[in-house]
């Protein structure tokens, strides 16, 4: 993995097919235990937002190959009290090896990667959520020992997953289908981006019909109807988003062999019900736990760990 040391994850548009089956081969190698490899780096998390699973598998990620986490929580830095991020930036690059921010804007992500030497990787903005779906892909490969040709189906908020599972399964080959309300559909520019990538050798399909979206998937994944600062419209978006639901009917309309996925927090009873996450066909806890072994390869390659 020679070709990512160094480089940035602002999105998954960044890597090549090749970089990401790579990435997704040594994470297999690594969560197996048939590879261990020792890096003695310094990683800064930046979180503007809230976070469980990105923090603890980015952190407990770094402390495995032998490095070091400090958590750079906004309201104990400077960055509360408005300091230019291009000045924290520039200061960061000279303490640590390598960061990783969530946060809201993209734009703020790319000032960081401006203006820091050291890479950045997005570990949550509006737009993206790369690092989830590399443990997704994971999820998915392990369930079914190949992702080409596969069909996902996504029902609900055309939000950074949305966006960003267009992106990861255009790049390994495999169907992606977006179900969501009219109004509600993800960013028209990354639709277009993934079906150059796919270059028509697979779908990448936006309507409003979850039911056409589901039928024959191999794979049904949502996430919640209202994202972190956008709780103030949640009641208005539980009307409209109720059909969005991954419930057991939605599920028999998949293949009989079909798995269920969610990036969590999950709330039941809205666009996922308590029988499916909790079902035989839900991977949710295999998926959450692929969050460490994922993004543990994501380190290790771009730091160069031996």
């Amino acid at each position: 993995m020679a070709a990512l040391i160094g480089r940035d994850l602002l999105s998954l548009a960044d890597f090549s097919p090749m970089e990401v089956q790579e990435l997704l081969q040594l994470a297999t190698q690594l969560k197996s235990q048939q590879l261990k490899l020792q890096c003695n780096k310094v990683l800064g998390l930046l979180f503007s937002k809230a976070s469980t699973r990105t923090r603890v598998s980015f952190t407990v990620a770094m402390y495995q190959l032998g490095g070091q986490v400090i958590d750079l929580n906004p309201n104990v830095t400077q960055v509360s009290r408005g300091e230019p991020l291009q000045d924290t930036a520039r200061v960061l690059d000279r303490y640590l090896d390598i960061l990783a921010i969530r946060t809201f804007a993209q734009q703020d992500l790319e000032t960081f990667a401006h203006y820091a030497k050291i890479p950045v990787i997005n570990a949550l903005t509006d737009a993206e959520h790369p690092c989830q779906v590399l443990a997704d892909l994971l999820t998915i490969q392990e369930s079914f020992n190949t992702l080409t040709g596969l069909t996902l189906t996504y029902v609900g908020d055309g939000n950074n997953m949305a966006n960003s599972l267009m992106l990861g399964c255009a790049l390994v080959g495999m169907n992606v289908r977006i179900a969501t309300p009219s109004g509600y559909e993800p960013d028209s520019k990354i639709v277009e981006q993934a079906r150059a990538i796919a270059n028509h050798k697979t779908e990448v399909l936006v309507t409003h019909d979850p039911e056409l979206a589901a039928k024959g998937s191999t794979v049904l994944y949502t996430d919640v109807w209202a994202s972190m600062g956008q709780e103030a419209e949640a009641d208005n978006r539980m009307p409209i988003f109720q059909p969005y639901q991954i419930s057991e009917q939605l599920l028999s309309l998949a293949q009989p062999e079909a798995i269920v996925l969610h990036c969590l927090p999950a709330h039941r009873g809205e666009e996922i019900t308590e029988a499916v996450i909790e079902g035989s066909q839900s991977r949710v806890w295999e998926q959450a736990e692929n969050r460490l072994h994922a993004q543990k390869a994501l380190l290790a390659s771009i730091l160069g760990a031996e």
